[in-house]
């Protein structure tokens, strides 16, 4: 008879206390602390996670849409993210307050910060400068006003994540201003990198092979890629639809 004391060969060997004893890990990339209660920093922990949505758009679009401008932006962001990571580490300012589960210890430039007023700024300078032409169309006016709203999404979302930083005490007001102080410059300096030097070599990155292999395509001069990509689509659409309706006619 078998005793329910003895340990079958393939059977884990550790005991309630020892599995307890475990020093478990989080996965911090999405962990942000707030007082518990406190409904205001609940809001704020979510906000801070912007810099997670941006980035997981980025790689969205850039799998879907294969779109040159795209992923050098996405490519700014990246080197801006090192930056960030030098600066911290060459500084060595720690944070206000000490968290275990936490990237790094330091704290000056705030990294969401420098995130936010570099996307923002790039967003800003590429519709008022790469998107300029707009005309006096209904049309048009509608165009002008959702790029407004674009911007005032973006800087709001700017604002609060900087002031949620603070708030939650993962820095101080001094490394939010530094932070956004940096992205700001490193967005303006990609943005015109990109617009004058980069773009207009475009048109040759695709026709590389390799480009044609993934696709990689330049819109640069297409002003609506939407309204595009809509009558593109539609016009083959109502041809595909003509062509069969002729074969079976036939």
């Amino acid at each position: 008879m078998s005793s329910p004391d003895l340990l079958l060969p393939n059977e884990p060997s550790l005991s309630v206390d020892e599995n307890v004893a475990i020093d478990w890990q989080p996965i911090t990339l999405t962990l942000v602390e707030y007082p518990k209660g406190d409904l205001v920093g609940k809001l704020l922990a979510w906000i801070s996670l912007a810099p997670l949505g941006i980035g997981a758009g980025f790689v969205a679009l850039i799998l879907f849409r294969r779109d040159l401008h795209t992923i050098v932006f996405f490519l700014g962001t990246l080197v801006n993210e090192c930056l960030n990571i030098l600066l911290k580490h060459w500084i060595q300012e720690p944070r206000p307050v000490s968290r275990a589960q936490i990237w790094t210890e330091y704290g000056m430039p705030s990294s969401h910060s420098q995130f936010m007023c570099f996307f923002s700024t790039y967003v800003l300078l590429f519709i008022f400068i790469r998107l300029h032409h707009i005309n006096n169309s209904n049309s048009a006016r509608f165009e002008r006003l959702v790029r407004l709203l674009v911007l005032a999404i973006c800087w709001t979302a700017a604002f609060l994540v900087c002031f949620g930083r603070i708030y939650l005490l993962y820095h101080t007001l001094s490394q939010v201003l530094i932070g956004a102080l940096v992205g700001t410059v490193m967005g303006a300096l990609w943005f015109l990198l990109t617009h004058f030097v980069l773009t207009p070599y475009f048109p040759m990155v695709v026709l590389w092979r390799v480009s044609e292999l993934f696709l990689l395509r330049d819109t640069t001069l297409i002003p609506n890629i939407l309204w595009f990509e809509y009558t593109v689509t539609r016009h083959e659409a109502r041809a595909r639809s003509r062509k069969l309706v002729s074969m079976k006619s036939q």
